[in-house]
């Protein structure tokens, strides 16, 4: 540490990461700015970040508080220390049900004091702001913006919750902030008692010599948030210091907890969703909808819901009505009372008819089932995330073909997301903000807080080139002026920042301005807290992210997902991570397993897209860039699940980019043992199982197992599965015939289910067979997924092109996987690695069991002996690939009731038994999985996955409270085999079997389609 403040820091015990790596993970937000720090700390206390404030005051060193790190505006980076208050800062102190408060440490997650305070108080009580980050924001950053949220039509903004801040000054001061004035937050601290009468002081003259424009400029709308918000601080409000500091963004004080007011949890709630033809539609109700006083009133257009369409599937826009735009609105018992109906389904009724006779809405649902409630609230929760990286359909409105922007018009940006203006306002704000956009030949996907005013609109911006900036500026500015003029803020609820500070002239007179400036240097006289936030601000188009990135060509294969542009394909998909920071979210989805056990941004998904970001930004040549330690370190606790490519609203694939680097890290390189041991694995599974009953008994011994180990480069902690015998795989195989032109179905009999599992396959077939199709198997083609994952893609390339030529039948008949790894690589991977037509047709065609079982339902298939219930353990694959709730639906629909284990099982294919990588994996496991395990023990627990049963084997030979093993969902369902009647499941010596070299359709006979 060259820096005399890192060195100072570090001698006084604080915990200090300067390395490249840290600072690239740290050097971004949500924002379009990228700004390197030049170091962050981790903070354990309070008292520690007071010490970081008084030795960067000395050495004259900016600061940057972050929480989440989900800022839009570039509040949370800085080119001085970074203090993640997110790490340690994370307790909830004090909950009062009596007095309605609770106090908690400025890194708590907002969704987490939200159940923390339900967990407390029954249920009866919550803490009410609800942005869309919640899951991963912190009070904290909450306070730093004024984050208001969904249901802030009816709570309002942070700063109404706010009643006490403690904080730490810009010289290392404690004090605390209350909603009358300020005092040391320790009694008796004379040099903060002292500091508190002064501050109090001079804020009291700021204000005696700006009464005039802070009664007129300040507080004219309920989301004016930008600036400072001084009005608070005027004597008819009490000096209320605390929510005067709420929204500063960082640049005043630095906050390092607080005490906030409770309020009611909603109850009875039901949601009624709205369609329209237009936001300005949806907008013009929203005075209509307000007297029935709901808790939400939020919207989002056509572009959104048509990217989650395709992100996700459809089944995840489920219980939309028509519409082309759609409002979100919840009522409950407040409802009701509001507008004096007896309950909230008669309040629901009545708010339609009144929408009904207004004449612009196009169709409703009401929505009481908690579950089909909250899957449409995720996609107006993942709106800012699924607007960046755009789909869109044949009805949907695009840029003109000859608009430079068309090129880009798939990706939108922030910037000028957080305008908001009165609610009366809002509609005719937005037909003349559209007017605008057409105006710059650019795109807006809308979402946003209709209740409150409050639009987030994401931009077709070209962030890229010199003059796509310079339409950003100008459009800004012009932007800036209109909601201006329809009496609104720049800002709604994101603050400034480094977006819109610039253009806060155009919303306020000199005067306000020069309060503001006052106020700022009264607390930071040095301004070294968040510099160019609010007061002197840098240009909105400087330190963008996207800017002089060098288009050099990292890889040599091809995105098919990118638009049409020039940009290299590895690099407009790392930079699809835009830091909304879902990755961060410690429930909810499988993403990602390794940062919720480490809880460290270099193990999240956006840590570790923002470090392949630097890597294509700095590396010096392209070779250099791949050789880069810093990736190799933020992509080795990646489990390669897959899970962020479903999860992630951008889509980020960070599987898929391991897999690239690792390819192109080691290309010509010694690789890791178990690149060899593992990444092979389909290449010498055949001699291990000719000589099975030797290495069985070799690897129980455990000097061998351990020797074996060491050389394989695996985990001695973790036991290898036993392979299956020559006999075993010829008594589960022998039976089943080969594809022929009567087959219905194809059952692929995968490496891993022939090596260790061979009676799954028959239990395939079985269940395959129930319905009365005629199913041919195949057992020599591969799916290359191990390869895959160890970045080995020359081989896996070759693997794969064979097998896209060997199912290329010329059918359309379905392909069924046993093993949901092997399942997803086959839709997923093949297409991607090897672009032919035959890749893309196989593809199409591959199921795993569970999502092929709908199909089996629907043909009539009726099980017998179900268990009454079992436990789940979605492989991760699977949930990214075929669905996060497809298994668990047909299971349900078969009469079961099904208890999910929900998230990785720690072990994801080689993670789990790679050395380096145990710890981790049992952290994994422990996030779901074993508590699972745990609650039900007499359940059956199903894991098609191979590596989730490995998982439930291990946890049941080390943890006592587990007794369960691995049972795959064929063998549940499965027939016996005394059942199967020899006409649907025919064994016919003369014809070809399983293990033949290839299975050629005769030409003459061509195949039956499968409808």
């Amino acid at each position: 540490m060259s820096s005399p403040v890192l060195a100072d820091l570090a001698a006084h015990g604080l915990s200090v990461d300067d390395s490249s790596r840290r600072r690239a993970e740290y050097s971004y937000d949500a924002s379009n700015y990228r700004v390197p720090p030049l170091a962050v700390v981790f903070p354990r206390s309070a008292d520690e970040v007071a010490t970081v404030a008084l030795l960067c005051h000395r050495h004259r060193v900016p600061i940057v508080a972050r929480g989440g790190g989900t800022s839009m505006a570039g509040n949370a980076i800085g080119a001085g220390i970074v203090l993640d208050l997110s790490r340690h800062l994370t307790t909830v102190s004090t909950i009062d049900a009596d007095a309605r408060t609770a106090t908690a440490d400025a890194g708590v997650i907002l969704a987490e004091l939200a159940t923390a305070v339900g967990h407390a108080t029954d249920g009866a009580l919550t803490f009410a702001p609800d942005p869309s980050s919640a899951s991963r924001a912190t009070i904290g950053g909450a306070i730093g913006n004024d984050a208001c949220g969904n249901h802030s039509v009816r709570y309002g903004r942070t700063s109404d919750h706010v009643l006490s801040l403690d904080l730490v000054t810009a010289d290392g001061l404690r004090i605390t902030a209350t909603r009358t004035g300020l005092a040391a937050t320790r009694p008796g601290d004379a040099a903060a008692t002292a500091r508190a009468a002064d501050l109090t002081e001079s804020m009291r003259e700021l204000i005696a010599r700006n009464l005039a424009p802070l009664r007129t400029e300040l507080e004219t709308i309920s989301r004016q948030v930008s600036g400072y918000h001084l009005a608070h601080l005027l004597p008819e409000n009490g000096f209320d210091v605390a929510r005067a500091l709420v929204g500063s963004e960082g640049g005043c004080a630095i906050v390092v907890a607080a005490t906030v007011r409770l309020v009611p949890a909603a109850t009875s709630q039901q949601l009624l969703c709205v369609g329209y033809r237009s936001v300005a539609d949806a907008a013009r109700d929203v005075p209509a909808i307000l007297p029935f006083e709901p808790s939400a009133i939020e919207g989002i257009d056509h572009a959104i819901v048509t990217t989650m369409a395709a992100r996700r599937g459809p089944d995840t826009i489920t219980g939309l009505p028509d519409g082309q735009s759609w409002l979100f609105i919840d009522l409950d018992d407040h409802s009701a009372r509001a507008i004096s109906e007896p309950d909230v389904a008669s309040t629901s009724k009545r708010l339609l008819e009144h929408l009904t006779a207004q004449g612009r809405m196009v169709d409703a649902v009401l929505v009481d089932d908690p579950l089909t409630r909250k899957s449409l609230w995720r996609i107006r929760e993942d709106g800012a995330g699924l607007s960046a990286r755009l789909v869109t359909d044949s009805t949907a409105d695009s840029p003109p073909e000859d608009d430079t922007t068309a090129a880009t018009a798939y990706e939108s940006w922030p910037g000028w997301e957080d305008a908001a203006v009165a609610p009366d306002r809002l509609a005719d704000y937005l037909v003349d903000f559209q007017s605008l956009l057409d105006e710059y030949r650019l795109t807006g996907v809308m979402y946003g807080h209709f209740g409150a005013g409050c639009m987030h609109v994401r931009i077709t911006f070209d962030l890229r080139t010199a003059d796509g900036r310079d339409t950003m500026r100008r459009f800004c500015t012009a932007a800036a002026r209109l909601v201006v003029a329809h009496g609104g803020s720049l800002s709604g609820e994101h603050g400034d920042g480094r977006a819109r500070s610039e253009l806060l002239p155009i919303m306020y007179s000199q005067a306000m301005l020069t309060a503001f400036g006052e106020f700022k240097r009264v607390w930071d006289p040095d301004g070294i807290l968040n510099p160019t936030a609010i007061v002197d601000p840098a240009p909105i188009t400087a330190n963008l992210a996207l800017a002089d990135v060098s288009n050099r060509p990292w890889s040599d294969t091809d995105d098919s997902s990118t638009p049409p542009t020039t940009l290299d394909p590895f690099i407009h998909a790392v930079q699809g991570c835009i830091g909304v920071g879902r990755c961060r979210s410690s429930s909810g989805g499988v993403m990602c397993p390794s940062y919720r056990a480490t809880r460290d941004e270099k193990d999240s998904t956006r840590g570790r897209a923002r470090v392949l970001q630097e890597m294509v930004r700095t590396a010096p040549d392209i070779q250099s860039g791949w050789r880069s330690d810093d990736v190799a370190e933020a992509l080795d606790l990646c489990l390669s699940c897959k899970a962020c490519s479903s999860d992630c609203p951008t889509g980020v694939d960070m599987a898929s980019y391991k897999s690239e680097f690792l390819h192109q890290h080691y290309r010509r390189r010694l690789r890791p043992a178990s690149h060899y041991s593992l990444g092979w694995m389909p290449a010498w599974l055949p001699a291990a199982t000719a000589t099975a009953p030797i290495i069985n008994r070799f690897l129980h011994i455990r000097p061998v197992q351990r020797v074996a180990s060491r050389l394989a480069g695996v985990d001695a902690r973790r036991a290898m599965p036993a392979f299956a015998t020559r006999r075993r795989v010829r008594e589960s195989l022998d039976g089943l015939t080969a594809p022929d032109p009567h087959s219905d179905t194809i059952l692929l009999v995968d490496t891993f289910t022939r090596a260790f599992r061979p009676q799954v396959a028959a239990a395939t077939a079985r269940l395959l067979c129930a319905t009365g199709d005629a199913v041919g198997t195949r057992s020599d083609v591969c799916c290359g997924l191990t390869w895959i994952s160890t970045g080995q893609l020359t081989h896996a390339r070759k693997v794969l092109a064979r097998t896209a030529d060997a199912l290329d039948d010329g059918t359309d008949r379905p392909i069924v996987v046993p093993e949901p790894s092997c399942a997803s690589a086959l839709r997923t991977d093949l297409p991607e690695l090897v672009d032919s037509p035959a890749a893309h047709r196989v593809a199409a065609r591959v199921h795993s069991i569970a999502a092929f079982l709908p199909r089996l339902i629907e043909a009539g298939f009726t099980p017998e002996g179900l268990p009454e219930s079992v436990t789940l353990q979605t492989h991760c694959h699977e949930y990214a690939t075929f669905g996060a709730s497809t298994g668990a639906a047909a299971l349900r629909s078969l009469g079961l009731t099904v208890h999910t284990a929900d998230g990785c099982c720690g072990v994801a294919g080689n993670f789990g038994f790679e050395r380096g990588h145990y710890e981790v994996s049992r952290q994994v496991a422990e996030q779901a999985l074993a508590p699972a395990l745990r609650t039900d023990p007499r359940n059956p627990v199903i894991t098609d996955g191979f590596s989730c049963a490995m998982a439930v084997d291990h946890l049941a030979a080390t943890d006592p409270l587990i007794s369960a093993t691995g049972t795959h969902l064929a063998e549940i369902l499965a027939p016996p085999p005394k059942t199967v009647d020899s006409a649907r499941f025919p064994v016919d010596s003369a014809r070809a079997p399983v293990d033949s070299a290839r299975f050629p359709v005769d030409s003459a006979h061509p195949p039956r389609r499968h409808p």
